[in-house]
Formats: C-alpha cells, structure tokens, sequence
C-alpha cells in the first residue's frame, strides 16, 4: 500500500466529501422543517457541523477499511441520517418524497458549484495540481451521492421517494424491504449491478447535463 499515495487522496477529498456529507444532511433536516417537522433541528441536526454529521463506522471506519481491502478499487460509507417525523409533515406522503429528494438535490448543486470552481481555475491559470484535482473529486463525489442516493430502494433517498410515489398496498410493501435495504443495496454494489446499470449512466448523464449547463461561460472564458 502506498501511503503516500493515500495521504494525498485523503487531503484531496477531505474538503468535498466533508462538504457533500454535511449538506446533504442539512438539506435533509431544512426541507422537512419547512414542511412541519422540528425533529432535525430540535436534535441538533440541522447544521452545517459536519461532527453532528459523522458517522464513526459508516462516514470513517468502513470506507478506510474497504479502502485498505480492496485497494482503493471499492468505496463505500453512509453518513449519520438525519430524523424526520414523517407524521408531522402536512402532507406525508408527497412531503415525504421532497425531504428524501432534498439531499440529492444538494448533490447536484455542489457538483455544478465545483465545476465552477473548476473553470474559474483554469480561466485564471492556476496550475497547482492540488487545487484542480481537489475540484474534479467535488464533482465527483457529488455527481455519485447524487446518482447513488437516487436508487430506488429503501433506506436510500430513492426508496422514499418511490414509497411516496407508489399506491399504498405497494409502499408498504417496499416498507418491509427497509430493514434489509441496507445489505441488499450493499449486495448489488458488490455484484457490480448498481454500478454498471445505475451509477455509471446516471453519472454520464449528470456530467452532460453540467457542461451543457456550463458550456456559456467556458465559450466566454475562452
């Protein structure tokens, strides 16, 4: 193992990931507020803190371990949910289905924020290798919360939001999958299924639609 090597990784994600985690979260907690429910923000949650954020096993003990397994080849962490009462959201189910689509959202955001970031760099000459690579891993990072969160299987943001939307035989139904989401998701990230036939086109999308959405001001800049 090159620790060198992880050393460098380690301080070229710290501040993205940190960043992604923390948002993702708090945008979680600020979007159920806004619809009626306190319980993120009368626990503490919401905060752009990312200590209220972190997980010990899921945001630091897992991905370090996996990283050390697998090489660097296959990462994997969660960070701390944030709760939401869906009970005292106005409208549960629809409202249900904005809270979960908060956090990825936030993702996306981030990740158009860090292309920007990215074009400012270069438009200003910056050749600090650190700097560019620190804003390419923002992008990335994001664009797979964004992409990986979206699966549509509890307890990911995807699952909810298909609970919402499902008739109510069928969410419940989906209900008695969560509390094996967890290992079943894990399952299909490690038989490749999520990567190959979720992640990866909906990364390539999400790369094309930030530099559509960019494409005027890099043809200024140039």
């Amino acid at each position: 193992m090159d620790f060198q090597k992880l050393i460098q990784t380690v301080l070229v994600y710290a501040l993205p990931v940190i960043f992604a985690i923390t948002v993702h979260e708090t945008a979680h907690g600020y979007m159920a507020r806004r619809l009626g429910d306190n319980t993120a923000y009368m626990l503490g949650r919401l905060t752009l803190n990312p200590i209220k954020h972190i997980d010990p096993v899921g945001t630091i003990l897992m991905p370090v371990l996996l990283y050390f397994a697998t090489s660097g080849a296959f990462l994997f962490g969660y960070a701390k949910p944030v709760p939401v009462n869906f009970g005292h959201l106005r409208r549960p189910r629809r409202d249900m289905v904005l809270v979960a689509l908060a956090g990825p959202l936030s993702n996306f955001l981030q990740a158009i924020l860090w292309a920007l970031v990215l074009v400012g760099l270069v438009a200003a000459g910056v050749q600090e290798r650190f700097f560019i690579e620190m804003a390419r891993a923002g992008i990335l990072v994001n664009l797979v919360m964004w992409a990986f969160n979206l699966f549509p299987l509890p307890p990911l943001d995807g699952g909810r939001v298909l609970a919402g939307l499902l008739p109510w035989k069928q969410s419940q139904w989906l209900a008695r999958i969560e509390p094996y989401g967890f290992f079943i998701v894990l399952g299909l990230v490690v038989a490749g299924i999520v990567g190959t036939y979720w992640l990866m086109p909906l990364m390539s999308a999400g790369y094309g639609a930030i530099n559509l959405l960019i494409a005027p001001l890099t043809a200024l800049l140039r």
